[in-house]
């Protein structure tokens, strides 16, 4: 018996998608992500497969870590990825929640793809370092190294980006 791919699509599928977006920082990305975890889950042809959408997840992790691997994309600077090159980021109305979000997301890109899942599943899944360390495949010690080394770097990368440049009073 089969794994039930419909079902699966069906109740987590728009999950697993906005899970691979935070994972790839892009909607195609994502799409084709999510859609070779799929296929992967069609051709495993068993039904021994205990939590389905838990295997999706570290499914997605070790697919989007692999890709990511592979093509040994160095991130630019996050003003190059942002765009901000012409408008000096404290132009911006700090508190503006799309320019934050797009901060954050353009931030998140610069991570490491481990650190990165790290900050994914604790931050958006709001998992526990044992859940994240089943999905990484590593120990729960080593997600907690992840989630500090990936905090420094979010708050390196977007203290230009949030904070005024003068160091005035708040």
């Amino acid at each position: 018996m089969g794994v039930d791919l419909e079902g699966l699509a069906y109740e987590h599928g728009p999950a697993l998608l906005r899970f691979a977006y935070l994972l790839t920082g892009d909607r195609d990305a994502a799409q084709d992500l999510t859609q070779a975890v799929f296929e992967k889950l069609g051709r495993r042809g068993s039904a021994d497969i205990e939590d389905l959408p838990v295997y999706a997840r570290r499914a997605l992790v070790n697919l989007h870590r692999t890709e990511w691997r592979r093509t040994a994309v160095r991130r630019r600077s996050l003003v190059r990825l942002a765009g901000l090159a012409d408008t000096h980021p404290h132009d911006r109305d700090p508190v503006d929640a799309t320019y934050v979000r797009d901060a954050v997301g353009q931030a998140l890109g610069v991570l490491p793809a481990r650190q990165r899942a790290a900050i994914v599943l604790r931050y958006y899944e709001d998992r526990d370092d044992r859940q994240i360390a089943d999905l990484l495949g590593c120990r729960p010690a080593t997600v907690r190294s992840l989630l500090a080394r990936g905090r420094a770097a979010l708050r390196s990368e977007l203290a230009g980006l949030l904070e005024p440049e003068d160091g005035g009073d708040r």
